[in-house]
């Protein structure tokens, strides 16, 4: 059975408790739980990872080939900074599905770019906690076809 990683980066660990505006009432925990049950109806694992610290993130990246068929990734505000995660991306051999609880190209102008959606295989934005599912039912379906380009 193939498994995913799901990556969270910098202040999702709030969810339910922050900005509930952008980002609802479910809390990570729920986020979790949901896409367990996903990932059992469609028959793959998921395993998650949570940090507020960019390496870790990084390491997470690096380690997954070999492990994991794909990693699904929200990076938080990461998607606008980090060139380091962006590398570490471009360099990782399994495909990546960006995913943004809220709709970034709707928001605040520094938050409209992201610098790691070119070297990911695709983004989903803008659709809640349906975001996880989309972005987990795109890496299931197109595990093996690399990144667009």
């Amino acid at each position: 059975m193939k498994t995913y990683l799901v990556l969270n980066g910098p202040n999702l660990n709030l969810l339910g408790r922050r900005e509930k505006e952008h980002y609802g009432t479910f809390t990570l925990a729920d986020a979790e739980a949901s896409l367990r049950a996903d990932a059992a109806a469609i028959g793959c694992g998921v395993a998650f990872l949570q940090s507020n610290h960019e390496g870790a993130l990084i390491d997470a990246i690096q380690a997954a080939p070999g492990t994991y068929a794909g990693i699904l990734f929200n990076p938080g505000a990461y998607t606008h900074t980090s060139v380091a995660l962006r590398d570490a991306i471009a360099a990782c051999p399994v495909p990546v599905v960006e995913v943004h609880i809220s709709n970034i190209h709707a928001r605040e102008e520094f938050r409209q770019k992201s610098l790691l959606a070119p070297v990911c295989r695709g983004q989903v934005s803008g659709f809640g906690l349906e975001s996880y599912r989309l972005g987990l039912l795109a890496l299931a379906g197109d595990a093996g076809a690399g990144r667009a380009g």
